[in-house]
């Protein structure tokens, strides 16, 4: 398996860790505390504590990434745009978006949100080099 396939795929569990540890695992606490019921978590109405909501927006950040990081290594392995230029954007993909998603669940202040931004671009960057890497290849 290519490192971009390796990467793809902690992009996944990175995802999936994201929504049982920050949000799935303190909604089961409140329900199996009797502070909440299964259906109070509508997703139309903010609920949670801000670092619950800044948990949910992570998610959903990474929940809008992943599949376009899915296209564009999925599109590289059939491609065969096997390189090491390749590696290492997906590798920066990868902890850039972890990055991330750290920095959005730590905090809301100004400045974080300049750096949250900036780990963005490097993944937005990165998207649109291994696209003109496999275009290259191709």
């Amino acid at each position: 398996m290519t490192t971009p396939l390796w990467c793809l795929l902690g992009f996944a569990m990175w995802t999936l860790a994201v929504v049982v540890v920050g949000i799935g695992t303190p909604r089961v606490s409140m329900v199996l505390a009797g502070k909440a019921r299964p259906n109070e978590f509508r997703a139309d109405v903010p609920h949670g504590s801000d670092l619950y909501r800044r948990t949910m927006r992570a998610h959903a950040n990474c929940v809008e990434n992943l599949p376009i990081f899915g296209a564009i290594v999925l599109t590289a392995a059939v491609a065969g745009a096997d390189t090491l230029r390749m590696d290492r954007l997906a590798v920066a993909v990868l902890l850039a978006r972890i990055a991330q998603t750290i920095t959005h669940v730590s905090s809301g202040r100004s400045l974080v949100v300049n750096v949250r931004f900036g780990f963005f671009l490097v993944q937005i960057a990165s998207f649109v080099a291994m696209v003109v890497e496999i275009g290259r290849r191709t």
